[in-house]
């Protein structure tokens, strides 16, 4: 893969990554994605293109406002910075070489990656997991997993080299995997998960379709499980921490997506 090809993805990441801050920031507040313009949430100024420059801008503004000095959160410069990074791996780990690249395997694995960032720092800001992304989100996954059905053969779904290869049946076996074990978890242990999990780990199965999904949920659960034990040992006397377990879920389809496979094959490897 050329020089040019991988600045070109990971420039279109960092400018993804910038849409991606605007989702985060607004979907939460039930405001419109398109109206009004990118402006200063303090002081309500309108803010020119050259301070919506994914990156440089935040570090050039020395992350405030250039006109009423208020502090831009640092996650705005780790969402576009990560979103860059995201896609600059996946077009690595696709896009091989002009000669046989894997578009749909990078605009699927990208698309996804994207969906999920939202979800991580949204659950992470505000401890919610918004129906308005889960839901429409859940369709696209049919209608992606559906469309190697109506169309066979024109290689529409990701995972191409995967035996057995996604499906819009493995990818309802994998969502109903993840609703049933995760209500399950719930009706046992409700102060433990929230309605928004549920609906979480089905969208991964409906993405990442049966046996990634398994992957998906090994990682996010053995995430979220180191992290509460670090908690539990860091966490003052009589201090209560909320733990925004879509964080951790939400982490396992992205590494699932890039190298859910190779985890497969190497695990399979040790029988």
């Amino acid at each position: 893969m050329t020089v040019a090809l991988t600045t070109l993805f990971t420039l279109a990441g960092l400018m993804i990554g910038s849409f991606l801050n605007v989702c985060i920031d607004r979907l939460p507040a039930r405001k419109s994605l398109i109206s009004p313009p990118s402006h200063c949430d303090a002081c309500d100024k309108s803010l020119p293109p050259w301070f919506n420059i994914p990156v440089i801008s935040y570090l050039w503004l020395r992350g405030h406002c250039r006109y009423c000095g208020a502090h831009i959160p640092i996650r705005v410069l780790l969402v576009e910075a990560i979103t860059g990074l995201l896609f600059l791996i996946i077009s690595w780990r696709f896009i091989i070489t002009p000669e046989s690249p894997e578009y749909i395997d990078f605009a699927l694995t990208a698309f996804w990656s994207s969906i999920f960032l939202v979800i991580i720092f949204i659950d992470l800001e505000h401890q919610l997991i918004l129906n308005k992304i889960t839901y429409p989100a859940a369709v696209a996954a049919v209608l992606i997993l559906a469309a190697d059905s109506i169309f066979p053969g024109a290689g529409i779904l990701y995972n191409l080299n995967m035996i057995p290869q996604p499906s819009i049946l493995s990818g309802l076996i994998a969502g109903a995997i993840g609703f049933i074990l995760f209500m399950l978890v719930f009706i046992v242990n409700p102060r433990g998960l929230g309605m928004g999990d549920i609906k979480l780990v089905t969208l991964i199965g409906l993405a990442t379709g049966f046996p990634l999904n398994l992957v998906a949920l090994f990682i996010g659960i053995l995430i979220g499980g180191i992290a509460a034990v670090f908690l539990l040992i860091s966490r003052k006397k009589g201090r209560k921490d909320i733990m925004p377990y879509g964080v951790f879920l939400g982490t396992g389809p992205i590494i699932a997506l890039l190298w859910g496979n190779n985890i497969i094959d190497w695990y399979m490897g040790k029988f």
